[in-house]
């Protein structure tokens, strides 16, 4: 059995006895991303649609990567359109889309590397992608019923609160809540650090003094209970001492919202829909909440412009609704924009909210689709 953090060996598909199949390319394809630095991730979740494909292949004949022609990957295209998942329902847009993105940059790989004379899928039509809105976002009310729902009286209802609290103040991502340090906290500044998040990239970001009040008390009161054996400093602990698995998490996290009886459902990423949506309309400029998310740019909104770690403090304290701003705070957020040169000369552009939360959709249908 593989160790914790090692990546587990998976069950060989196709033809293993053919040192050119499709299998064998596979794994030559995945050593190139390691080396190419790809997070594990990005390889992992690679291999899992890849491996769909091979097996797909291998049921109809279709062995090496010479075999696959643009007219085989269009039939591919049309088994994944007319698959039925276990429920009978069809499989998403979106998911239709995420499995073949893999194989078109796969035999990218492979004609760039001379292993195939030509690529198949250069011309290969995507699905075109729906933009839609999120289904549920919580008000400010919503959120504070989904807050009181842990049982503070134990010691995981007490983490509980402590990380619910963190993702409606920071709005970060499950894995980059699942990997914060306890180092990671400036308890001073009111600031955390997002380690290696998407894209491999850190960012900086604010974080409530609510938030760090509760999670002052969890990693005074109830971390040392939890940490057994060799501790990383990993933040937020299981009862097993150990990091949390993505789909532990967001099965807790979904728990209590369908707890709060609300008729709303969402996990993780309601959390972060609901951050950005309530600072945006409590007046927060677009390019200060595409700092919060670490989004490099929005397709639908203006391009990604690098904010001073004290001016997206002031206005995370100005806008967030877990700590509304007092006057006082105001002219601090006056003082720190106009030191940065981040005060707008002119009018700013209208938020375009309904991108920002299609773009957030994505990113939750792209979270649920590699569970």
């Amino acid at each position: 059995m593989a160790r914790k953090g090692e990546r587990q060996a998976k069950p060989p598909v196709g033809d293993l006895r053919d040192p050119d199949s499709l299998y064998h390319y596979l794994q030559r394809y995945l050593a190139w991303l390691a080396e190419r630095n790809y997070s594990p991730r990005t390889t992992e979740s690679r291999e899992v649609y890849l491996r769909y494909f091979i097996a797909w292949c291998d049921e109809r004949g279709v062995i090496r990567p010479q075999d696959v022609t643009k007219p085989i990957l269009e039939r591919y295209q049309r088994y994944l359109f007319l698959h039925r998942k276990r429920d009978g329902q069809p499989l998403s847009i979106r998911s239709q889309h995420t499995r073949i993105v893999p194989v078109r940059a796969w035999f990218k790989w492979l004609a760039r590397q001379n292993h195939i004379l030509y690529n198949p899928a250069s011309d290969l039509e995507l699905p075109k992608l729906e933009h839609r809105l999120p289904r549920h976002v919580l008000s400010q009310r919503e959120v504070e019923t989904v807050l009181a729902v842990p049982d503070l009286a134990t010691v995981t209802g007490l983490r509980d609160r402590a990380m619910l609290e963190t993702l409606y103040s920071t709005g970060i991502r499950r894995l980059e809540l699942i990997h914060l340090k306890l180092a990671d906290l400036d308890f001073e500044r009111g600031t955390l650090i997002v380690r290696q998040g998407k894209g491999r990239k850190d960012r900086m970001i604010p974080i409530g003094e609510r938030a760090l009040a509760w999670i002052e008390k969890y990693r005074d009161d109830v971390r040392p209970e939890l940490a057994t054996g060799s501790d990383d400093g990993t933040l937020f602990l299981s009862h097993l001492g150990d990091a949390f698995g993505p789909n532990r998490l967001t099965q807790l996290v979904r728990d209590y919202v369908d707890a709060a009886q609300l008729s709303k459902r969402g996990s993780c990423h309601l959390f972060r829909h609901t951050m950005a949506t309530l600072m945006l309309e409590n007046g927060a400029d677009l390019r200060y909440i595409q700092a919060m998310l670490g989004h490099a740019k929005l397709d639908t909104t203006q391009i990604y412009t690098q904010v001073s770690i004290r001016a997206l403090k002031a206005i995370h304290t100005a806008t967030h609704p877990g700590k509304p701003i007092k006057p006082r705070q105001q002219n601090a957020l006056d003082a720190a924009l106009a030191e940065h040169g981040d005060a707008p000369a002119e009018a700013p552009p209208a938020v375009d909210l309904a991108g920002l939360l299609a773009a957030l959709e994505q990113e939750a249908q792209e979270e649920e689709d590699n569970s």
